[in-house]
């Protein structure tokens, strides 16, 4: 299969500049995440640790990417069979491997997260099953795909083994977030919608389906564009694959932040990131109305 869109050095050129971009406003971001993991006294400290890993990630995949940039358009630029655009399609690279590598440590962090999510929402193993098997397959395919491209001899990554196992991670990821996250938000409007009439507080848990969704919306049209890239063999799935780095990191940091300085349900925080659902959890956060008791007075008159 022959592949299109634009040459891959240009491509290269135009995913890390993008990749950079992105990574800069994830840094961002991270800073608000750190700040505000200690803006709330209840936040689950562990979601700190997994900003930090996915941070930590985003930073090493940038650094290799660079260094691959560099390799191609200067250190082998002349010395390469087939110049630049001939390094960048040679994907037994160690500069494509380990970015491959690190990607797939992010996918399966990004993704577990959502999981737990749906889990600490539901309170019930059985409904995250599926999204737990899809986990295990996308995880699989992730580490994988970097194996096959290390032993690759020629070809490229449209005709060699890795495209096929990096198709199905795109197509397991797509479907474990879109699946976790529409678990999750049915399941927080269909508290919503049961608590709305005998709550006392005027709060309400739709801008967290709004922030869920936004957040999924965002990462699943990214899994979907690379996804089409890859079936048409489109070297545009080159500068979609460095973007869905900071993406993830993005996501993340986007649904704590937005969710933990709504200072109008305060509350709702814990039950997406560590406490649970159940009765007693409910009659906290949604107090019953006050009972109201009308007591008429009668007044007996005797009449001698």
């Amino acid at each position: 299969m022959v592949s299109t869109g634009v040459p891959l050095d240009t491509a290269t050129i135009i995913s890390t500049t993008l990749e950079g971009i992105l990574y800069g406003f994830s840094v961002l971001m991270f800073i608000g995440t750190m700040w505000a993991s200690t803006y709330k006294p209840d936040v689950n400290r562990s979601i700190a640790s997994v900003a930090i890993l996915l941070l930590m990630l985003s930073t090493a995949h940038v650094v290799v990417d660079i260094i691959r940039l560099e390799d191609g358009l200067v250190k082998y630029r002349d010395t390469f069979p087939g110049g630049p655009a001939a390094f960048f399609q040679d994907i037994s690279q160690p500069t494509f491997v380990a970015k491959n590598l690190i990607y797939a440590l992010q996918t399966m962090i990004g993704d577990g997260v959502v999981i737990y999510r749906c889990y600490v929402v539901w309170q019930s193993v059985w409904v995250i099953i599926i999204p737990v098997i899809l986990w295990c397959g996308s995880s699989a395919a992730a580490l994988i795909a970097p194996y096959y491209a290390s032993q690759a001899t020629g070809g490229t990554i449209y005709t060699n083994q890795t495209g096929r196992w990096i198709t199905v991670l795109f197509a397991l990821t797509l479907s474990t977030n879109m699946i976790s996250s529409g678990l999750l938000a049915y399941r927080i409007w269909t508290i919503e919608r049961n608590v709305s009439l005998i709550r006392a507080t005027n709060g309400t848990m739709m801008p967290i389906v709004r922030v869920l969704v936004d957040a999924a919306i965002m990462y699943s049209a990214a899994l979907f564009t690379i996804l089409m890239c890859f079936v048409c063999a489109n070297n545009a799935e080159y500068i979609m694959l460095d973007m869905i780095m900071p993406i993830i990191s993005i996501t993340f940091y986007m649904v704590f932040i937005r969710i933990t300085l709504r200072k109008t349900t305060p509350n709702y925080l814990p039950m997406i990131y560590g406490a649970g659902i159940d009765g007693r959890r409910d009659s906290q956060q949604y107090p019953m109305k006050p009972l109201q008791v009308h007591i008429s007075r009668w007044t007996q008159n005797d009449m001698d």
